[in-house]
């Protein structure tokens, strides 16, 4: 079993930064993808992005490219999501979440096994 524990979210204006973090323990190893979702309201749950555990490699959603960026601590157990340039429709409650597969894209909610509880994100305009 693999529990996730995020923190980060907030209110913030604008064009502000925010950076999530996602503690992973429990029976993990390598072989994982971790990743992180959004749901915003009254909208289905989207792929923002995710990181190969073992060779850090990273892939993200069109929405956020260029202006998100995940990366991960080893030593710490921990992923982040240091989120840049936000904007109001960035707004969403962010889940962390983690699969044991590796080597290819999971961009679908239903390809991850364990979930964390989520943390809101909130950008006024």
């Amino acid at each position: 079993q693999v529990q996730l524990l995020e923190s980060g979210g907030g209110l913030v204006q604008d064009g502000g930064s925010l950076r999530l973090s996602c503690v992973v323990s429990g029976r993990t190893g390598d072989g994982y993808t971790l990743g992180w979702f959004r749901q915003g309201p009254g909208k289905e749950r989207e792929f923002v992005a995710h990181i190969n555990w073992r060779t850090t490699s990273t892939y993200y959603s069109d929405s956020v490219k260029g202006r998100f960026a995940i990366s991960r601590d080893k030593a710490k157990n921990t992923v982040y999501l240091q989120m840049n340039s936000l904007k109001p429709e960035d707004t969403a409650i962010y889940y962390c979440t983690a699969t044991p597969r590796s080597g290819l894209l999971y961009l679908t909610a239903e390809l991850y096994d364990f979930w964390g509880q989520g943390t809101q994100v909130t950008v006024s305009s």
